[in-house]
């Protein structure tokens, strides 16, 4: 008889998972099928299960449908190479534009060692919450929040990342807009090209780019269909890079370069309001936190050790783009440097074919971003299912609930992008305040809870000390974001 069913190898089990995980792990049992058929209900196995743990109930009676079959056998997904280029394309962004202003405020010599210090924490927090999402066998970023500290903390985790996430989207078309079509400030690429047409539309040139470029790659399934996507975008932000850096040194033996900020300047009240902006640009430059969980469950061979090597090779690799492109970018245009150093490729370089570079750089950034959107589309789409159908079948499984989200989800995000001509502003808050929580504040109460919660799993001193660290640096960077952005809307409605 035809059967969408293949027998299970002998010798191997397979493993019957609670969807809706219970608040504490250590209350996840294991239900195993053996090769002699005793089955989870025999009295040895029930009688086993309570010596595990004897203060919790199991309810072996619950219907099948509440658990996720999953084989013993090693899944079949992406290598290193794959899952470091999906974990880099979540860093790089819209981000790294803002880098070289923050060397203006910063000075080089701080801005570079903050962008050490933050990539090396922001490591540090990665692979604790793998090492604790693995021990408890959750899923995904709000499952293992959820074990930690219950069912309001992993609702709030889910919002922070739909806040956070849909909010970079809607940039990331906004910045598409301006760059294809113009600004009130800058001319785009088209009407430097081809002259005025219909393109000068911002709203209808990005319906084309979504429709036609960006639909496609979200509709995929799996994370890791994108590693060649997500290979391409991380090679445009090294071209960026390349350019960047060359066009600086030619400059700089030229002597048309001037000596750039070394330190940050407290001589006046703006200046030091200025770096409470900056803080948080530096802190939420690594934020990928909401992606490691699915790149962790599509790795091939999967192990905590294995994604520890992902995420060291993506941070030494994100330090050295961010650090190249910081300091590039700034001696490029010294105090000249705006917010978002892409609008400083419409001028002319002072070299030979700069009209030729300023084309490259923003044609590629653009591309680049088309290549990261469905990236930073997947886990979000991942969370809105999770928390509007929990208990439903995985994605994976539900080709039309998936396509519906991803349809739902690219026209709020269009119809945001259109409404809102300039979102800055509201994306320095939500920095402040969503991409900290996710990258620092719930990974460091992660590991303090489950820590106390289970023996096996405690925390070293320096591992505590680590954890409190990256607390108090969420506190601080959320308050400084917060105030700095309030004094610039003061300033500006002055």
């Amino acid at each position: 008889m035809d059967s969408n069913y293949s027998a299970i190898p002998k010798g191997s089990y397979v493993e019957l998972q609670i969807q809706n995980e219970p608040q504490d792990f250590r209350s996840q049992k294991r239900l195993l099928l053996s090769d002699d058929g005793n089955s989870a209900n025999d009295p040895k196995v029930l009688h086993d299960f309570d010596d595990l743990n004897d203060d919790v109930d199991v309810d072996l009676g619950s219907d099948i449908d509440d658990y996720a079959l999953v084989s013993s056998t090693p899944n079949k997904g992406s290598g290193i190479s794959g899952a470091v280029f999906n974990l880099t394309t979540s860093v790089i962004g819209a981000g790294i534009m803002a880098l070289p202003a923050t060397m203006k405020v910063l000075g080089i010599v701080l801005g570079v060692v903050l962008i050490i210090l933050m990539g090396i924490l922001s490591e540090i927090s990665v692979e604790m919450l793998v090492r604790f999402a693995v021990s408890c066998k959750a899923k995904s970023y709000g499952e293992v929040v959820q074990i930690a500290m219950g069912r309001t903390a992993r609702v709030l985790s889910e919002i922070c990342i739909i806040v956070n996430n849909a909010g970079v989207l809607v940039v990331y078309l906004i910045i598409m807009g301006d760059v294809m079509s113009g600004s009130v400030r800058h001319l785009g690429v088209f009407d430097q090209w081809l002259g005025h047409g219909f393109w000068d539309h911002r709203k209808l040139l990005i319906l084309i780019v979504l429709v036609v470029f960006l639909a496609p790659l979200c509709a995929l399934d799996r994370i890791d269909s994108l590693s060649t996507t997500s290979a391409a975008s991380v090679a445009l932000a090294v071209l960026f890079v390349v350019i960047c850096s060359v066009v600086a040194l030619i400059k700089l033996v030229e002597g048309k370069i001037e000596s750039p900020r070394i330190s940050p300047d407290f001589g006046s009240k703006k200046s030091i309001l200025d770096l409470l902006v900056v803080i948080p640009i530096m802190s939420n430059a690594y934020i990928c936190h909401f992606n490691v969980q699915p790149i962790y469950n599509e790795l091939e061979g999967r192990s905590p050790q294995k994604m520890n090597r992902v995420g060291r090779i993506t941070t030494v690799l994100c330090v050295v783009v961010y650090a190249s492109t910081a300091v590039s970018g700034f001696l490029l245009f010294g105090k000249d440097t705006e917010a978002d150093v892409l609008t400083n490729f419409d001028k002319d370089l002072g070299i030979e074919f700069s009209t030729v570079l300023n084309y490259i750089v923003r044609v590629g950034y653009i591309l680049h971003l088309v290549l990261v959107f469905p990236v930073i589309h997947f886990s979000l789409r991942q969370t809105v299912d999770t928390l509007v159908f929990e208990g439903s079948a995985p994605l994976t499984e539900s080709r039309k609930r998936s396509l519906a989200l991803t349809i739902i989800l690219l026209v709020l995000i269009y119809f945001g992008s259109t409404m809102i001509p300039n979102i800055w502003t509201a994306f320095k808050f939500t920095g402040a305040t969503t991409a900290v929580s996710l990258g620092f504040t719930f990974p460091a109460l992660i590991a303090l809870k489950i820590s106390q919660q289970e023996e096996g799993l405690s925390l070293s001193r320096i591992e505590k000390f680590l954890s409190w660290l990256m607390l108090i640096v969420a506190v601080i960077v959320s308050i400084a974001g917060i105030i700095g952005n309030i004094y610039t809307i003061q300033s500006k409605s002055e």
